[in-house]
C-alpha cells in the first residue's frame, strides 16, 4: 500500500467518481490513476468502487470505510510535515482561508493586512464560496479555515469556533417611504419588494424565520450573494434591501439611509472552523486571534481536547463575543 494511492482514491471520491478529472487535479494520467486504484483492490482483497464497464459508479461500503480511514492517514502525514515545518522555519509557509464576499470584502482586510506584517513570508491564499463550498473545503482539507455564517453545522468533522455576532440592516433611497419610519415592522417591510441574498447565504435563514414566524410572505424579487449587487440594485429602485449590518458603509453608500433592523431578527454568530485533528502552526493561532480577539492560542487549544461539537459550544455558551 502507497500514501499516493490514498491520495488517489480520495480525489476520485472527491471529483464524483470522475477519473478524468481526478487524474488533472493530481497531475498525473487517467490510466495510472486506474491502474493504482486496481493494484490497491487486488493488494486489499475488496473493491474501493464499483464498476460499470470502465467506469466508477459508486462507492463500496468497504471503500467508504476505507476512504474515511484513508482520510485521517493522509491528515496525520500533513500534520507531521506541519510539524517539521514549524520547527524548520516557523516564519515560512501558506494558509488557505475558504470564506464568503462579505467577510472577504467587509471584515477580512484589516485582519488581512495585520496578518501579512506579522508574517510577511507565510503565502496567504483566499477562496470566495457558497458556505456549502466553503465547510467542503475545510472538511477536505483544501482550505485551512472556514469562515461563515451558514452550513459549518453540515459537517461533523469541522471544530467551529464563534467569533462574532452581527445583524442585520434595512437599506432604501433616501426618498424611500420608510426613510422616515423611526422603528421598522416586518409587516413595514412586507408591503414592499425585498433584495436580499440568496439563500443559504450570509445569514439568510434566520431572516426567512423572522417572517414565517410572524405569519408573513416577503416578495423577495431579486437575490444575490454580494452586498454590493444587493445595493446597487436598491439604488436602482428595485426594492428594500436587506444585508448585513457591516455590509453598508456609511461614506460610500451615503446616498441610502440605513435602518436599524436588530429587533427585527435574531442575531446570527460567524464562525471560524478547520478540520479535527489538524496540526495549528504558530501564525494559525495568529490568524485566528487577529480575527476573533477572544480566541486566544490557549482556548483554541483548549477546543481541541473537546470530545465533540456539543462540549464546544458549551465552552463558548457563556462567551461574550464582539458584535458587528
Amino acid at each position: 500500500m502507497k500514501l499516493r494511492q490514498l491520495h488517489y482514491i480520495r480525489e476520485v471520491a472527491k471529483q464524483g467518481l470522475n477519473v478524468s478529472q481526478a487524474a488533472q487535479a493530481l497531475f498525473t494520467s487517467q490510466p495510472g490513476v486506474s491502474k493504482q486504484i486496481r493494484l490497491l483492490e487486488e493488494e486489499l482483497g475488496v473493491e474501493i468502487f464499483s464498476r460499470r464497464g470502465k467506469h466508477f459508479v459508486e462507492i463500496t461500503p468497504a471503500g467508504k470505510a476505507i476512504l474515511e480511514t484513508s482520510a485521517d492517514i493522509i491528515q496525520q502525514v500533513e500534520n507531521i510535515k506541519s510539524v517539521a515545518q514549524e520547527y524548520s522555519d516557523d516564519t515560512k509557509g501558506s494558509l488557505s482561508v475558504a470564506t464568503t464576499h462579505t467577510q472577504c470584502r467587509y471584515v477580512l482586510p484589516p485582519v488581512i493586512k495585520q496578518f501579512i506584517d506579522k508574517h510577511p513570508a507565510v503565502s496567504l491564499h483566499m477562496h470566495q464560496g457558497t458556505p456549502v463550498q466553503i465547510s467542503a473545503s475545510a472538511a477536505d482539507g483544501t482550505a485551512d479555515f472556514a469562515i461563515a455564517t451558514e452550513a459549518l453545522e453540515l459537517y461533523d468533522d469541522l471544530v467551529m469556533l464563534p467569533c462574532y455576532r452581527w445583524n442585520r440592516t434595512i437599506l432604501v433611497p433616501k426618498s424611500h417611504p420608510l426613510a422616515d419610519v423611526s422603528r421598522l415592522s416586518l409587516e413595514d417591510i412586507t408591503n414592499y419588494p425585498i433584495v436580499t441574498y440568496t439563500f443559504g447565504f450570509t445569514g439568510r435563514s434566520k431572516l426567512d424565520d423572522a417572517f414565517h414566524a410572524d405569519g408573513l410572505s416577503p416578495k423577495v424579487v431579486f437575490t444575490a450573494a454580494d452586498a454590493d449587487v444587493i445595493k446597487t440594485y436598491v439604488r436602482l429602485g428595485l426594492g428594500v434591501g436587506i444585508v448585513a449590518r457591516m455590509a453598508y458603509d456609511p461614506d460610500q453608500d451615503s446616498d441610502l439611509v440605513a435602518l436599524d433592523a436588530s429587533h427585527l431578527f435574531e442575531a446570527s454568530i460567524t464562525k471560524i472552523g478547520f478540520k479535527k485533528g489538524s496540526y495549528l502552526r504558530s501564525y494559525m493561532y495568529d490568524f485566528i486571534e487577529m480575527f476573533a480577539p477572544h480566541l486566544s492560542r490557549d482556548l483554541v487549544q483548549e477546543s481541541l481536547l473537546m470530545r465533540n461539537r456539543a462540549d464546544v459550544d458549551a465552552l463558548f455558551a457563556k462567551a461574550q463575543l464582539p458584535n458587528l
